[in-house]
């Protein structure tokens, strides 16, 4: 699609698609695809369907949930039959939905054909929705009508390629249609254009008769011509329907919707409806059955149909019966053999076919800058169309590096090799901090792309990253944190940058990290270019557009961007109301202390677990962050069925769990856990007094209190809160922990690196977090049920747990609801932290080992995790009198939190 309209559009000025649901949905070039779940319609599920008809809505509620967890990122809703009042079963569902955070976070498609349904949705559903669908089937007076009705309500709409003489079924009729709707929709009820999905009807292909001939095509055709004809208009469609003359036959639909996806988006759809089940990865169809396909959509033989039914025979009835010999990629010629290893990773044969190359180079240099970087940038190409995906990209690393590892001594000894590079990154965690997976998944995406990576590890000092960035002549610095003083770090080294005078780009990057602070907080500091990324996908894209030679005009985008950006955030917060920390505390959670059970723990004081089994941990992971550290985004299990990243998924699980194997039946790793449960009360409002068995006060936590104005009748909260003040005379009790999976970690990363396999470097990280993570559930359970025993007959799933149903809460130092990083010392100090199990805290206050978690227990109150938000100075003022230090060092540790 080179030298398009649709590519000239893609520039500052594009407007984007925007739905939303609880959480916002922006429909970029960079999204490639937005899948839209389907389970929710009464036409296309008869389970749906029956459980409606039932009454059964909690049951249905269950559907919706499984389409939002399986990577549905658009839930579609339609109660068409006959039978059913479509209008009650819209509007109740859409209730319910809506007082279901983890379903109502992602926007709703309002389905169906019928106005008044359409209309009952429209009135109740939350956030910016979208209806499907509106057309010229009964004219333009009808679908002006709907049109103005569709804008007023506030959502985006779906049109049909339908008016009054029929379906478009052609090219011609398709963008004839088309374009009409988009004229009256955009000129004449002045409908936002980013705001029109068409639907050019994907129609069956193969089915014998002579005018279903060019479907596929006529559609891949029209999506193109929409795309760069009707500026800012989306495409979506249906990608079963194509396929629909092969029911039955999964072996050749798979490959059919694999085939026709992979085209569409490629011409420029944007949406559509996709069944999981039901395709296959582009690149592992069978060449022989994907030029059969293909053949087909694309009209290129007279026989395309035959052919393809000839061979549909063949594998009818059987499910992957086509495989080629597993060794036959082994036959070809030498460049095909690397490119083939690189692209899958295989490592096997890479040192003989490498030593076959460089026997028949002039140089070895000139296998690394020939042989091997034709391979990956073919790995580079696929990542970047979305044909392959993280996981991958690091295994091909792990095979370019032990290539690159075996012609090292010949390059050296010839003395004058010299590999040239697409550019020179610095990459580095900043001080304080020592989380570096994130940072080592982009640095080894970017080497993968001819980019020569300076990585300085984690707790880095400004001073050291400037000294470096000069002398190694670095055309990028990549900054990287987790925890949030990481954030002062780096505003910290932009400051320092733009003292030295610099003129190096700055890249912002980590799990603590977002647009919103990079621009407020960093860019300002530097008169130079900053991004900020939120993905290793992204990194690529923006590095190749920050060192092109003029990169000027990209420069300024981003600056005039983040200026606008963070223009619009300091308004909005300015704009907010917020309540004096008196009045706030006047407006606090009141429980009543006299009617509520307290229960005592069975034993009080400090008890540490040494050397503790990881088995008992396996049924405690959430797998779900692990898959997005890879940037494989979905809920576990859901997701190892995903329509796009399902194959890779599988694969990156499997080689999860023999390591984790290895980990567990070589005890490369050790556990270790620290916690205590005390007497406490609280007193002035906000903090909390720690006793021994005495009475001796031996600690006092402090907490934070929101101070945004609420609506009627909603507190403002504080973690005092919930227990309960000494003035009652009632005693209660809290706890605190820190946990710790990460002995063993550091030196089996390193073990890995040292064999250049960043693959298992990274994974054995990613593990770590998870069993820390893991522990940290499994010991609160064992506190609610068995330390501590205020929760006797709990009998939760792992999936219970992972949604926090159970009684009480274990928030964290640093986190939403406790963001002060200060409150660690106090756990450290309480449990006596580092001489019981060894975890360590950094200047930042960051854990040593990194795979290490901490918090606090609190058991009255079914309250679960809420977020302190911005606070006023006032707070600040107030918090540092409490904790004796100064106002600048509270703000120093607070100020993501400040409103002003």
């Amino acid at each position: 699609m080179s030298d398009t309209k649709y590519q000239t559009l893609n520039t500052k000025h594009q407007k984007y698609l925007t739905l939303s649901g609880l959480e916002p949905l922006v429909v970029t070039p960079e999204s490639n695809f937005i899948n839209v779940g389907e389970r929710t319609n009464v036409t296309g599920s008869r389970k749906f369907l029956r459980l409606i008809k039932e009454g059964n809505y909690n049951e249905a509620l269950e559907v919706a949930r499984h389409q939002v967890e399986g990577g549905a990122q658009i839930l579609d809703v339609n109660m068409d039959e006959g039978m059913l009042d479509g209008v009650f079963a819209m509007t109740k569902f859409l209730n319910l939905i809506a007082s279901e955070p983890d379903i109502a976070r992602i926007p709703i498609m309002i389905d169906s054909s019928k106005w008044e349904i359409i209309e009952a949705g429209l009135k109740v559903v939350q956030g910016k929705s979208v209806v499907n669908s509106i057309s010229l089937k009964e004219g333009e007076a009808e679908f002006i009508h709907h049109a103005k009705l569709v804008k007023r309500y506030g959502a985006a709409v779906i049109v049909m390629a339908f008016d009054e003489k029929g379906q478009a079924d052609t090219y011609e009729r398709r963008i004839e249609i088309c374009k009409r709707s988009y004229d009256i929709l955009v000129n004449q009820v002045n409908f936002p254009p980013q705001d029109i999905i068409f639907d050019p009807n994907i129609f069956p292909v193969a089915t014998g008769m002579e005018e279903h001939r060019k479907n596929a095509l006529d559609f891949f055709m029209a999506t193109k011509w929409i795309r760069e004809n009707l500026p800012y208009a989306n495409v979506s469609g249906g990608v079963s329907n194509v396929s629909f003359s092969f029911r039955g036959n999964d072996t050749v639909r798979e490959a059919m919707h694999a085939s026709f996806l992979y085209h569409a988006i490629q011409h420029g759809m944007n949406l559509g409806i996709v069944n999981p089940a039901l395709i296959e990865v582009y690149d592992e169809i069978d060449n022989q059955l994907l030029e059969l396909v293909e053949d087909v959509f694309f009209d290129r033989r007279e026989d395309a149909t035959e052919r393809l039914l000839d061979f549909a025979e063949t594998v009818k009835g059987n499910k992957k019966d086509i495989e080629a010999t597993v060794l036959e990629w082994r036959e070809h010629p030498l460049q095909e053999r690397i490119t083939h290893a690189l692209v899958k990773g295989i490592d096997t044969f890479i040192i003989e076919d490498i030593e076959e190359a460089r026997l028949a180079s002039s140089k070895p240099i000139e296998v690394i800058e020939g042989h091997l970087m034709i391979g990956m940038n073919v790995v580079g190409d696929l990542f970047g169309s979305g044909k392959m995906f993280l996981p991958q990209v690091v295994k091909s690393a792990r095979v370019m590096k032990k290539a690159v590892a075996y012609l090292q001594p010949f390059i050296e000894a010839e003395k004058d090799g010299k590999q040239e590079f697409a550019g020179k990154i610095l990459m580095a965690t900043v001080k304080g901090d020592v989380h570096d997976i994130g940072k080592n998944i982009v640095s080894v995406v970017l080497g993968c792309n001819n980019y020569e990576i300076v990585d300085l590890g984690v707790m880095v000092a400004p001073e050291k990253i400037i000294e470096t960035a000069i002398r190694e002549n670095v055309d990028i610095i990549g900054l990287s944190g987790l925890i949030t003083p990481s954030l002062d770090e780096m505003s910290f080294v932009s400051k320092e940058m733009e003292k030295k005078n610099l003129d190096i780009p700055l890249i912002i990057g980590g799990a603590t990290t977002s647009r919103a602070h990079t621009s407020v907080k960093i860019a300002p500091n530097y008169k130079h270019t900053v991004v900020h990324i939120n993905d290793a996908s992204r990194a690529v894209t923006v590095v190749g557009n920050l060192l092109k030679k003029d990169n000027g005009v990209f420069k300024e985008e981003i600056r005039e961007e983040y200026e606008k950006f963070r223009n619009q955030f300091l308004k909005r917060t300015r704009e907010k109301e917020y309540l004096t920390i008196e009045e706030a505390r006047k407006n606090n959670f009141r429980i009543d202390w006299n009617i509520t059970e307290i229960v005592k723990p069975k034993q009080l004081g400090i008890q540490v677990l040494e050397d503790f089994d990881l088995r008992k941990l396996e049924d405690y992971i959430d797998w779900s962050p692990f898959f997005r550290s890879w940037d494989l985004h979905g809920r576990y299990p859901n997701i190892l069925e995903d329509a796009v990243v399902g194959e890779q998924a599988r694969e990156l699980f499997k080689d999860a769990n023999l390591l984790l194997k290895r980990i567990i039946d070589d005890e490369l790793l050790k556990a270790k856990a620290v916690f205590g449960l005390f007497l406490a009360n609280t007193v002035n409002d906000d903090d909390i007094e720690i006793q021994d068995s005495n009475g001796k006060i031996v600690s006092t936590f402090l907490t934070l209190r929101q101070q945004s104005k609420k609506a009627s009748g909603k507190p403002n909260l504080a973690l005092a809160d919930f227990i309960a003040p000494k003035e009652t005379g009632i005693q209660d009790y809290m706890g605190c922990f820190c946990v710790s999976t990460g002995f063993g970690t550091e030196a089996l990363a390193k073990a890995f690196e040292k064999n250049h396999d960043d693959y298992n470097a990274i994974m054995v990280k990613a593990l770590a977090d998870r069993l820390a993570e893991a522990f940290a559930e499994y010991l609160h359970k064992e506190v609610r049920t068995n330390y501590w025993n205020y929760t006797q007959d709990e009998s939760l799933t792992n999936d219970d747990l992972i949604k926090e149903n159970y009684k009480g809460i274990r928030p964290a130092p640093g986190y939403p609801a406790c963001p002060d990083h200060l409150e660690k010392k106090t756990i450290w100090k309480l449990l006596d932290v580092e001489e019981n199990i060894g975890v360590e805290l950094t200047e930042s206050l960051a854990m040593w080992p990194a795979a290490s978690v901490s918090g606090y227990y609190f058991a009255n109150t079914e309250a679960k995790y809420f977020g302190l938000g911005k606070i006023k100075e006032d707070q600040i003022k107030d918090y540092a009198k409490r904790r004796g230090i100064t106002e600048d060092e509270a703000e120093k540790w607070l100020r993501p939190n400040l409103a002003d």
